[in-house]
């Protein structure tokens, strides 16, 4: 399975570009978008959904035009927004019953074995007779992938989705999102580097609306080798010493000190320490360029 965006272009009423001459190419499997707040991975995901129409450019899955025939691409699509609302008084099992029915399921039969199928795969099966109303966030999440399933999508967009999640409810949601993204091709946004470091075997950096890259994540991570520094030393410090680098992140050790994170080519300063490169190195420094 393939999906190609093709020189996709979105402008605001206002005339600011939402998506600014995006192509992407995504295959089966986990993909990461990430960008800051505002970077415009909603409005692209709104445009990968249907939801809204490019001004210009294409989209193409498994070659075919989506805009063509939107309604049969949709067939394979399940998309969750970073918010939606459910019905208060109804369960688990009557909500996804009739999101079933919606969705053309028209046998009482089938949709037993699908609704069966999706709760298990979302570890709902315990609360299926509980309102959704009454879920955790991260269980409303999972009640969310649950509804996108039943339609046995080819192409799941989850927009934000750990946003709010507690460790041990993030770490449930990415394994039901690691489950369904072994056959399928899984657009995942988000801002948090973690996401894309625990679950991705691809991604792509935007900022303003722009493609800023696409890359796995080892390659990012193995082109910096080398090249990722950690000293004790001041901003101020730094740059009195007149050395090339680019200051990427900040932190306090256990004694209170502060330990910056550093890029540079060579060993800029004497008393600078080698360190592994993260997936968080590539990320800051992308966006420092972009």
């Amino acid at each position: 399975m393939k999906l190609s965006l093709q020189n996709v272009t979105k402008t605001y009423p206002n005339g600011l570009k939402a998506i600014d001459n995006i192509t992407l190419n995504i295959s089966s499997g986990m993909f990461g978008l990430l960008g800051p707040n505002g970077a415009g991975k909603s409005s692209l995901m709104r445009t990968i959904a249907t939801l809204q129409l490019p001004d210009s450019g294409m989209l193409l899955f498994n070659g075919d035009n989506i805009f063509s025939n939107k309604l049969a691409y949709r067939k394979h699509l399940g998309y969750l927004p970073q918010d939606f609302g459910v019905y208060p008084k109804e369960s688990a099992l009557e909500l996804l019953n009739y999101f079933a029915v919606l969705k053309g399921i028209s046998s009482h039969k089938d949709r037993s074995i699908i609704l069966q199928r999706v709760l298990e795969i979302t570890n709902l099966q315990d609360v299926m007779h509980k309102r959704v109303s009454t879920f955790s966030g991260g269980m409303k999440q999972r009640f969310g992938i649950a509804q996108l399933l039943l339609n046995q999508p080819k192409v799941i967009i989850v927009d934000e989705p750990t946003a709010g999640l507690d460790p041990a409810e993030r770490s449930r949601f990415l394994n039901v999102l690691r489950n369904i993204g072994t056959e399928n091709i899984v657009i995942f946004s988000t801002h948090l580097v973690e996401d894309v470091r625990d679950l991705c075997n691809d991604l792509a950096v935007i900022n303003k609306g722009k493609l800023i890259t696409q890359i796995s994540p080892k390659e990012a991570t193995e082109n910096l080798k080398g090249k990722i520094w950690e000293i004790t030393l001041s901003e101020n410090e730094l740059i009195a010493s007149n050395r090339p680098f680019e200051k990427l992140s900040d932190r306090y050790n256990d004694i209170n000190q502060l330990i910056t994170r550093i890029y540079a080519k060579e060993k800029p300063l004497e008393n600078c320490i080698s360190v592994e490169p993260r997936l968080e190195d590539f990320y800051f420094l992308t966006l420092n360029r972009s």
